[in-house]
């Protein structure tokens, strides 16, 4: 019998792969992340990679587990740019904890609802350690440069402008912190599904008005230099804002230009539409510069087999030629005439898309005067529509009079000859104003290319939410510590109240034992968190990281305070210290404050255990099978 239990905690595999994979993308974690090369062994092809994200694309798993990671991952993306690293870790942390809970007699049940419990503690204490603010100042000037620690933001005359020399306090009485606070702490519900809901962050109260520069640098995360270009980017969108006294960051306006063989210091924000144009469509680029377009958008590819996401072919159903002898290709060039004719008979000289159009497409099109452009999003689509007047479609088919919109000019943006480019930069704008911005990004090297624009991303979005949220979180570990000693502090509680229990009862001191053991477990998976962090940047050994976080949480009084009463143990600077009470900072070099988003620590916290849970549920539906079938062949012999 011992053996067949033994067998039945081995058979957990889905626990045990994440866990595994988890610790394979451990050096992404932290700001100051590890390079990798990932090679495909068919195709020979490489991809230079920092991200767990993308590490996990470039891999492109093909089992069970591998395909539900890479779609969380996706969701997660999608959504907030950043915080998959923390997610994937988490996931993999508490995956163990759930496997050593199972080892030491926890049933799945028990599991489940303690670690819910623990998320519920951790929640609660990141709405309690919330910074919140109203608003940022804004106001008019000739011109204000905000120079905080090497991020210079320079505000023009038409942007907002941003004082830095303004007080940027977030420690108001805790009366005034939580008298509009809610509580939201209700049971989870465990999604069974591969993909997850969205939810909103909770706000809890409202805050001191503070210094945008200020919070830009905190969010910066090592990469000051692309969190300059975000800023730069919402400046110019700021231009087209009425309401001068609200700061916003629309991101749906905002598109990314690669250029290769350029300093990374020529990167910056330029309004409108910035696309590359090849020789051939740069001919046609000159014969329509000067004249008033007309425009066309569609949302999918421009080819003879493209069919939308939703499309579906009736079952039992066979297609019967009239003339068999006409080949594929033959049908193809005939539908790209007639999608021709229709353009030239609408008077369509310029088609945005949002997937690819087919080459004879393409060479056709160049031929009659009419440029194409792939790979736009779908939001900058949008976005045209709305001022052109034209109206979006799938299929060029769906094409009428009134889905043609006009009004949108084409420029060149630079001439790059010099650099003996093959690709020419032309700006896509429109008469109006519309706030579509593009940040340029350039890079002498052709393999970071993808890097910068992921990190750009990211940075654009953290400014995004965190003035969507008007939160932040501390960072830098102190909202980690904050969650491992609330985590602590209750399995204590926990550990007392089954030793102190009169009457004693063998139920209920099994269950605060084991709510202390799986409690500490998820308190060790944030601790591991933030060694890895801190080892990841290469000043330390895990003993030493280890030690300087057990130290903190034994001389922290909760009595002082929440997460912002902790030290620093990790900064966004690869070149700064680590920041220990026992090491005085120079009061020449103070510490920059690290800060994090609200709702995307909230979510990537929310999604890895709901991930952790889906796994573990998934692995005792197989092993339930199996002791099922382990008892029916026992009754036969």
């Amino acid at each position: 019998m011992l053996k067949s239990v033994t067998a039945n905690q081995q058979q957990y595999v889905g626990l045990q792969e994440l866990s595994a994979l988890a610790r394979t993308l451990q050096p992404f974690i932290g700001p100051q992340k590890k390079y990798r090369f990932i090679q495909n062994v068919r195709s020979g092809e490489s991809a230079l990679t920092c991200s767990c994200f993308c590490a996990i694309q470039n891999l492109e798993p093909t089992c069970a587990l591998g395909q539900l990671v890479c779609e969380t991952l996706q969701e997660h993306e999608k959504i907030y740019h950043t915080g998959s690293g923390c997610l994937m870790f988490l996931a993999g942390a508490w995956s163990s904890a759930a496997l050593l809970g199972l080892c030491q007699g926890i049933s799945v049940t028990q599991i489940i609802s303690i670690m819910n419990e623990g998320i519920e503690i951790c929640l609660d204490a990141v709405r309690k350690s919330a910074l919140l603010f109203n608003g940022l100042d804004v106001r008019l000037s000739r011109r204000s440069t905000a120079a905080v620690h090497g991020l210079e933001l320079s505000l023009s005359e038409e942007a907002f402008c941003v004082a830095s020399n303004l007080p940027f306090n977030f420690q108001a009485p805790p009366a005034k912190v939580y008298q509009q606070a809610q509580n939201i702490r209700g049971q989870r519900q465990i999604k069974l599904s591969r993909y997850f809901c969205e939810n909103k962050s909770e706000m809890v109260s409202e805050f001191e008005t503070c210094s945008f520069a200020h919070i830009a640098e905190g969010l910066s995360h090592s990469c000051d230099n692309l969190m300059k270009l975000a800023v730069e980017v919402m400046q110019v969108q700021s231009r087209s804002n009425q309401d001068i006294t609200t700061v916003t960051f629309d991101i749906s306006k905002v598109t990314t230009c690669v250029l290769f063989g350029l300093p990374e210091d020529c990167s910056c924000a330029v309004p409108g539409c910035i696309v590359l144009l090849s020789d051939e469509q740069v001919s046609v680029f000159h014969h329509l510069k000067t004249k008033r377009l007309k425009v066309a958008l569609i949302d999918g590819d421009l080819s003879h087999s493209y069919h939308h996401m939703g499309f579906k072919r009736p079952a039992g159903m066979q297609h019967v030629r009239d003339q068999p002898s006409v080949s594929e290709s033959s049908t193809e060039d005939k539908w790209v005439k007639k999608v021709v004719k229709l353009f030239l008979d609408l008077g369509v000289n310029l088609i945005l898309l949002t997937g690819v159009a087919c080459k004879p497409m393409d060479q056709n099109c160049c031929r009659n005067q009419i440029l194409v452009v792939e790979k736009l999003n779908s939001s900058v689509l949008r976005t045209f529509a709305q001022s052109t007047g034209s109206a979006l479609v799938t299929y060029p088919s769906q094409l009428r009079d009134h889905c043609v919109g006009t009004g949108v000019q084409l420029a060149l943006w630079r001439d790059l000859s010099c650099y003996d480019r093959k690709l020419v930069p032309v700006n896509i704008s429109t008469e109006e104003n519309t706030g579509l911005v593009t940040a340029i990004l350039t890079s002498s090297v052709q393999c970071k290319s993808q890097l910068q624009q992921d990190r750009f991303w990211a940075c654009a979005y953290r400014l995004h939410h965190a003035l969507k949220d008007r939160a932040l979180l501390p960072g830098a570990g102190r909202t980690e510590m904050f969650c491992i000693h609330l985590l602590q502090k209750q399995a204590q509680n926990c550990r007392e109240k089954s030793t102190n229990s009169v009457p004693p009862s063998a139920a209920g001191t099994a269950v605060a034992l084991h709510t202390s053991v799986m409690l500490e477990l998820m308190a060790d998976g944030l601790m591991d968190y933030i060694t890895t962090v801190m080892i990841n940047s290469g000043k330390m050994s895990k003993v030493e990281a280890r030690t300087i976080v057990t130290r903190q949480l034994q001389t922290f009084d909760v009595h002082q305070g929440n997460a912002t009463k902790f030290p620093q143990l990790v900064l966004g600077n690869e070149n700064e210290a680590f920041v220990f009470p026992s090491r005085k900072q120079t009061e020449c070099a103070p510490a920059v404050e690290v800060y994090d988003n609200l709702c995307v620590k909230q979510e990537a916290w929310r999604r890895a255990l709901d991930l952790v849970f889906l796994v573990l549920q998934t692995d005792e539906e197989v092993v339930s099978g199996l002791d099922q079938k382990m008892e029916k062949d026992t009754m036969m012999l």
